[in-house]
């Protein structure tokens, strides 16, 4: 935790003991502890707000992308009709009863 050991934080808790004093030291834990987990909820928030705007960007860019490549087949091929698949079957319908 921040590069503490175990002999660093009873320290720190023995100076926070004769410095606040006894009957303050709980609530102060407690406030402290609430304060820490409002700060990660909120840093979780964060991640998930930035992480759902950069998938909105990639989906915005996919559609554009894809939007460029209907235009350029358009453009391409604009008086060209569909194959005509009745050419193709014909000729294939045999009765085998």
């Amino acid at each position: 935790m921040f590069g503490l050991g175990m002999p660093e934080i009873l320290l720190i808790l023995a100076i926070a003991l004769i410095v606040i004093g006894p009957q303050k030291l709980p609530e102060l834990a407690k406030t402290l502890g609430r304060a820490m987990g409002e700060f990660k909820r909120s840093a979780q928030d964060l991640k998930r707000s930035i992480d759902m705007d950069t998938t909105l960007q990639d989906v915005k860019s996919s559609t554009t992308d894809l939007k460029d490549v209907i235009k350029d087949s358009k453009r391409e091929k604009p008086g060209r009709k569909k194959p005509d698949t009745t050419d193709a079957t014909q000729g294939t319908d045999t009765d085998t009863s």
